[in-house]
């Protein structure tokens, strides 16, 4: 699993760029992200270099800020891989609560999608089981290995 940093944006012109120059001053990288708005506000998902880090960094900066982990599933780069991995969530019975995918410079997967699920900690192990290929923590070591090697 990866560990996703949220934001809670005001639906105001500047705010996300806000953000992003805070990461930008500290040289976090942003490696995938996703944003919704509701009426009051924007959710900012972000995948980034330093988690933690930029945890500390927003909330120096006063956004509200949380961390939540997240699943990421490799797809390979033909139509159908994206729908062989719903369709086993399906088979599982297990809900998506969120997604985002994203493509990119990495030697050994064409795409990743971003997964939050309903009961996520209790069916890790099922998606393992059941032949789904779920990235570890060490992903996003090599994406900013990839970054590095640009």
């Amino acid at each position: 699993m990866l560990e996703q940093i949220t934001v809670f944006i005001e639906n105001k012109p500047g705010r996300m760029e806000e953000v992003t120059g805070r990461l930008a001053e500290e040289n976090i990288n942003l490696h995938a992200l996703s944003l919704a708005d509701t009426a009051d506000f924007g959710i900012l998902r972000m995948i980034v270099s330093e988690p933690k880090r930029a945890l500390c960094v927003l909330r120096e900066n006063s956004f509200m800020v949380k961390s939540t982990r997240v699943i990421a599933v490799s797809l390979g780069n033909s139509p159908g891989s994206l729908h062989g991995i719903l369709r086993k969530l399906k088979e599982l019975d297990i809900s998506i609560e969120y997604m985002y995918a994203f493509t990119g410079r990495h030697r050994e997967h064409d795409a990743v999608a971003v997964l939050r699920l309903a009961n996520q900690d209790a069916v890790v192990d099922r998606l393992k089981d059941g032949g789904v290929p779920i990235l570890g923590e060490d992903f996003t070591a090599q994406l900013n290995e990839a970054r590095s090697e640009l």
